[in-house]
């Protein structure tokens, strides 16, 4: 039971927020909470775990042995992954991206859905569809640095 609170605090937040599908203001509340919560939950899931392992090491068998380290491995893969910040992972900016002027580029049309930006006279478009994954650009539009993001 402890391994299943332990995993279900972190799975939860990760299968609520999920990118590209719409999430609800009660889902979004309950992710973060548990989110919150995770890395605090995770320890103590991991130690009494670990106080367990080690209570029935010496009365078990090499069958009981490998079931406890087969059990305890995705609770502590579990308060690792508590302390990170996959949504980081999967959305960070990508900062080789370079950019064309469209009359140079064949992979823009003409209904493509942009995010336009216009400083001190240069003016640049980043189609929608390329940002999808990121969804951030860093760029310099007119000497000054943005971050563009939806």
């Amino acid at each position: 039971m402890i391994v299943v609170i332990g995993l279900t605090i972190v799975i939860t937040p990760i299968w609520l927020i999920q990118p590209f599908q719409p999430q609800t203001p009660r889902a979004l509340e309950v992710s973060y909470v548990m989110r919150r919560m995770s890395p605090i939950v995770t320890i103590i899931a991991s130690i009494a775990v670990l106080l367990v392992v080690v209570w029935l090491w010496r009365k078990s068998r090499w069958f009981g042995k490998a079931f406890a380290v087969l059990v305890t491995l995705p609770l502590f893969a579990a308060t690792w992954m508590a302390r990170q910040n996959h949504f980081e992972w999967m959305f960070r900016p990508d900062v080789n991206i370079s950019y064309a002027p469209p009359d140079t580029v064949n992979y823009i049309n003409d209904d493509d859905m942009v995010l336009s930006v216009t400083r001190s006279g240069e003016a640049v478009a980043y189609p929608v569809r390329l940002m999808a994954y990121h969804h951030l650009v860093q760029d310099v539009v007119g000497g000054t640095p943005i971050v563009a993001t939806y």
